[in-house]
């Protein structure tokens, strides 16, 4: 006989349908967030790594459940905004629930997959990282508006711009593993993006596709705003074993031009917080950027 409760309904029937309702779960991923939480007398915990090492194992019991979660980052910031948006009290668990479904439905998160939290964390933080970066470069992009002399929209055909740049730069720096990094200075503060690609002997590339969304879109608010923006791309896995090889192209004119190897070396070898120099790499080759065909008629 099955056991049923006062509602009728079965401990199975009730178990299936928490199998089916997904969950997520806001974490505060830095020793400065969390000590700011800290300040509400409603948040229970005074330890980080304890605080990590329960988060996990509520993301394993839920995972043992057969339940669907996702990760969230928490940031006390954005959260005591919010409270004082909706008129919440930020001294409430209810409250930091409301925000953790706010922060989830912006897309920023990271599905749970059994994950241990120290590869959760920087995880969390490079999606979290990406997503502000793609909303600060579609913002600029927005804002260009049309043409005034053909009518185009000036952050689309950016776009398309910077789309071609990204394809033709990997393919010019043929089969291997590549890392490119974007910056783009725009009203003062640079966006950074990242992207990791493959390219095969017989050319096919693979990028990752949420890297590849930010890189052009951070590409193409450089195109879009005449920015001075500059990209690097270090290359492995080479036929003949050899070193890694560093090149690079700066944004001018709305399209990357490359530098020579002396140009690689100086904007590969400086700090970008402090302009001082830094030691090369051991196992470092400089390159100069490969020239790259100017990209189609319709996309000038």
């Amino acid at each position: 006989m099955t056991r049923t409760g006062n509602d009728g309904k079965s401990p199975t029937a009730r178990h299936t349908l928490r199998r089916e309702a997904p969950s997520t779960v806001a974490l505060l991923a830095g020793e400065e967030d969390f000590a700011a939480m800290r300040r509400y007398a409603t948040f229970a915990f005074d330890d980080h790594a304890a605080y990590l090492k329960e988060m996990e194992g509520l993301l394993r019991a839920l995972a043992s459940q057969g339940v669907h979660t996702t990760v969230a980052l928490f940031d006390p910031v954005e959260y005591g905004e919010f409270c004082e948006d909706v008129r919440l009290d930020p001294d409430l668990p209810h409250s930091r629930t409301r925000y953790t479904a706010d922060v989830a439905a912006l897309g920023a998160t990271v599905p749970y997959e059994g994950q241990p939290i120290d590869l959760l964390v920087p995880e969390l933080i490079g999606v979290a990282d990406r997503h502000s970066t793609l909303e600060s470069a579609t913002a600029v992009l927005a804002g260009t508006g049309d043409c005034a002399d053909c009518g185009r929209d000036v952050g689309r055909s950016a776009y398309a711009r910077a789309s071609q740049a990204l394809m033709r730069m990997v393919e010019a720096v043929g089969p291997g593993t590549h890392h490119a990094v974007c910056s783009v200075p725009v009203d003062g503060a640079p966006l950074i993006a990242v992207l990791h690609a493959e390219c095969r002997d017989d050319g096919l590339v693979h990028l990752v596709e949420p890297e590849a969304l930010v890189f052009c879109t951070v590409l193409a608010a450089g195109i879009a705003t005449d920015s001075p923006g500059g990209i690097v791309i270090r290359s492995s896995g080479s036929a003949d074993k050899g070193p890694d090889l560093v090149r690079g192209w700066a944004l001018r004119g709305g399209w990357p031009r490359a530098l020579s190897e002396a140009e690689v070396f100086a904007a590969y070898c400086t700090d970008a917080d402090t302009g001082e120099p830094v030691p090369p790499e051991p196992g470092v080759v400089y390159r100069p950027g490969i020239e790259l065909p100017l990209p189609e008629e319709g996309d000038r």
